[in-house]
């Protein structure tokens, strides 16, 4: 993209950053100034102990008060501040806005990271009763942080960042990627990821398009999306949020692409909404959109909302709650489809090559070890262990357990003390799962401990049970499968 597809020129995008690193306008600097609690109460939205502590005016408090507290402060201090920026060009670019007898903030200028800075559109709870512009460029929220949080992190050669809003996931992305392309179908939104871009001294490939339709016919060994998933009629007012597909079917369309944007071995990762329809089941529906791929897929829910809380949850990010008319009319679309919950996860593929690709849908609703995107790349590596190994092979294996795996119990107390009811097998650290499990099973796990290879294990253990060695090892083959695939037991590497 050229000069002017930026909000600034290409010398105004470098003398802002030369005031933000002058100043110290940076993560770590506001920290240093603000002070720890200060910092934390900023978080919340609490903003009177940051605005206490930059009263003096100078050029560091000044842009705290404007693009952290959402100040109105006076025009000499911000041209100040924002020096050697003219501050003509600061108010045509938006960076900020007369309001009033001062100036405030026109977007959303966001300390990121270590020293990165994102650029947005300033949120609808910051401007209340202004409607958001339909193509609306949002900051970093909840869903942003999963996705960055849940992506795998390995080196690789290509990215791509499917609908890059204000580039966000492409900077991490720059991280690890030799070269990296954004897509969006917003022209405004590209004009920030691109200023987002170079602000931070970066160089990313933006092309204009809707979802994969602008990269065709090309391939990427990494692709994430933050697509506009939310789920509805298909009505379309705000393009960061609404896709114009009926119900989820972006999540289906996405996963259907794949196949031919993936190198081989390469991966791709998006945040979706699907549909809970009453004598259904959700998972087998969504396991559904990756018949036929040929991918490795693995697809973890990590919350369910009821369509009302739904429906109200994304009217008020775009601040219109005070449409009575909207609601009932998402709500009857809901009704209508018989709709009693939507579900909200990430999708996880990857084009492995395989006849038989492996696909597992599940709830994951648990607090998980960060990064999440650590343990999904761990989850598909245990995917190629046993994916090489029949029933023979794994029992070949020696395993240890998990480092730190507890067993829980739950005992009732009789007339002969102490009865178990209950034996549960949890992991502390990882994905925390906790699994319910039986006797035979509590003695394979509390017998693996690396020394001797499984069949051995199993065939002491059919002799404590008088059990055939052969049943025994038969039977096992599918748990030690399991146990594996969850990260209870691990194999033992020479």
């Amino acid at each position: 993209m050229d000069e002017h597809d930026m909000l600034l020129s290409p010398a105004g995008v470098d003398a802002l950053r030369t005031a933000l690193t002058r100043t110290g306008f940076t993560s770590h600097g506001i920290a240093e100034r603000l002070g720890a609690q200060a910092t934390a109460a900023v978080a919340r939205n609490d903003y009177r102990a940051a605005l206490r502590a930059t009263e003096d005016g100078d050029p560091l408090g000044t842009l705290i008060r404007v693009f952290i507290c959402d100040q109105l402060e006076p025009e000499a201090a911000v041209a100040a501040a924002l020096a050697p920026l003219s501050l003509d060009e600061a108010l045509a670019g938006g960076l900020v806005e007369r309001y009033g007898d001062g100036l405030r903030a026109g977007i959303d200028l966001e300390p990121y990271g270590d020293d990165w800075w994102v650029l947005a559109d300033v949120s609808a709870n910051a401007r209340p009763g202004r409607p958001l512009h339909a193509e609306h460029v949002l900051g970093i929220g909840g869903a942003t942080q999963t996705l960055i949080g849940a992506t795998m992190r390995r080196p690789v050669e290509t990215a791509l960042d499917l609908g890059t809003g204000s580039g966000v996931q492409a900077l991490h992305l720059a991280t690890h990627a030799r070269s990296v392309t954004a897509t969006d179908l917003s022209e405004r939104a590209l004009r920030f990821a691109a200023t987002t871009a170079a602000l931070n001294g970066q160089e990313w490939e933006l092309l204009r398009g809707d979802l994969v339709a602008p990269v065709a016919g090309r391939r990427f060994d990494l692709v994430v999306s933050n697509p506009p998933f939310v789920v509805g009629p298909g009505t379309t007012t705000h393009v960061y949020r609404d896709s114009g597909r009926v119900g989820d079917a972006i999540g289906a369309e996405l996963a259907a692409a794949a196949p031919s944007l993936l190198t081989d071995g390469g991966t791709m990762q998006y945040l979706a909404n699907w549909v809970h329809v009453a004598g259904e089941e959700w998972d087998e529906r969504v396991a559904g959109w990756f018949a036929g791929t040929g991918l490795d897929a693995w697809v973890i829910q990590r919350e369910v909302a009821d369509p009302m809380a739904y429906v109200d949850l994304w009217l008020t990010d775009v601040g219109e709650t005070a449409d009575p008319q909207r609601m009932a009319a998402w709500l009857d679309w809901f009704d209508a489809h018989k709709v009693e919950g939507i579900g909200f996860g990430i999708v996880s593929l990857r084009r492995g090559g395989h006849a038989d690709p492996v696909v597992r849908v599940e709830e994951l609703r648990q607090r998980v070890q960060p990064p999440l995107g650590d343990q999904i790349a761990a989850w598909f590596d245990r995917q190629d262990f046993l994916r090489v190994r029949d029933t023979e092979a794994l029992l070949a294996e020696r395993y240890r357990a998990a480092e730190g795996l507890q067993l829980r119990q739950e005992a009732t107390m009789g007339d002969e003390g102490w009865a178990v009811d209950r034996q549960v097998l949890a992991m502390p650290h990882g994905l925390r799962w906790t699994e319910e499990i039986d006797p035979l099973v509590l003695a394979l796990v509390g017998g693996a401990d690396g020394r001797l290879p499984l069949r051995d294990q199993l065939a002491l253990l059919a002799a404590a049970h008088d059990v055939e060695p052969d049943e025994m090892a038969e039977a096992a083959g599918p748990i030690v499968a399991h146990l594996v695939e969850r990260g209870f037991i691990e194999p033992v590497t020479a």
